[in-house]
């Protein structure tokens, strides 16, 4: 063979390295967030509210009931991360949690770590406008637990 035809034969034509991950929009996050907080969380103040509690005047005039209903909601936030990848409100958007580097579920102590995370998130307003500035859409508290919020591909 000539120089010329082996020299063709070892030139590889460059690749486009496609994302592995199509991100979730964040508006679609929101709207999945606001979804659990339905599902999730209002049955639990409720049930604290009138079942545990005699009604929404002991519940608010309690200190340690809204941190009650908060860590149950987490803990529950958390199992369903650990064991699905996602929460009903995100399921019903078709999102999954996912480690950034491997792609799997993340274990339960992480998710509960993102849960945490994501609440000091939440008090500080800075990490829920960072999505807007990156084009992973990830939030303080996916940075901090190096997760993504991925869109699950239909079959």
């Amino acid at each position: 063979m000539r120089f010329r035809k082996l020299k063709k034969q070892n030139k590889t034509t460059p690749t486009i390295n496609k994302p592995k991950y199509m991100h979730a929009r964040y508006s679609y996050r929101i709207k999945a967030f606001i979804t659990d907080m339905f599902m999730i969380y209002a049955p639990i103040l409720y049930i604290i509210a009138y079942v545990v509690m005699s009604g929404k005047d002991d519940f608010q005039s309690s200190e340690l009931a809204p941190l009650i209903a908060v860590s149950i909601y987490g803990l529950i936030y958390a199992l369903l991360l650990s064991n699905f990848g996602h929460t009903p409100g995100k399921r019903a958007y078709d999102m999954k949690v996912v480690d950034d580097r491997t792609g799997e579920t993340i274990s339960f102590f992480r998710a509960l770590l993102r849960f945490l995370a994501f609440l000091f998130t939440a008090t500080t307003l800075l990490g829920l406008f960072l999505p807007f500035y990156r084009k992973d859409n990830k939030a303080l508290h996916d940075l901090i637990c190096k997760t993504l919020v991925v869109v699950e591909k239909k079959a």
